[in-house]
């Protein structure tokens, strides 16, 4: 199994520090950290963009990475309930570790774009936008029932 950043051991707070400069130095205005238990679950920020607030939420599915992670794992031999907790959390923290290199990674490249002035912070970061419900747009399109933009047709 190879994928990116999946031997990562850099910490998720490291790496969550990283990506709020980043914001930060593209203009953020405010930074929130919200959490799922004991991890961080996403990064909400806001920026002005022509003059207006804009909020967006990044979440980490970490545990999609989880899933990924354990696929490539294969069987292992459990001998007891406590080495089975214990190779669970190991797992889990790699994912987490992991999952927030990504979007660091993902994050990195998409400001470059917009540094360069080949896409806008709106373009690439659309889907996260957070509308009137509180949902990304990304959520608000995948769970609604009629898709904003039409058909196709």
């Amino acid at each position: 199994m190879i994928f990116l950043n999946y031997t990562s051991k850099i910490a998720p707070e490291q790496t969550i520090s990283e990506i709020q400069k980043m914001l930060y130095r593209h203009g953020a205005a405010a930074i929130i950290t919200e959490y799922d238990g004991p991890h961080v679950a996403a990064l909400s920020f806001k920026m002005v963009i022509g003059g207006k607030p804009m909020a967006y939420k990044l979440p980490c599915n970490w545990r999609a990475v989880l899933s990924v992670l354990e696929a490539g794992t294969g069987q292992q031999k459990v001998y007891d309930q406590k080495d089975a907790r214990r190779l669970y959390e190991e797992r889990e923290a790699q994912a987490i570790r992991t999952a927030w290199r990504i979007i660091k990674d993902w994050m990195q490249t998409q400001l470059a774009l917009v540094e360069v002035n080949m896409v806008t912070f709106p373009q690439i970061f659309l889907p996260f936008a957070i509308v009137h419900d509180g949902r990304t747009f990304a959520e608000y399109v995948e769970t609604g029932p009629s898709f904003p933009l039409g058909d196709g047709k």
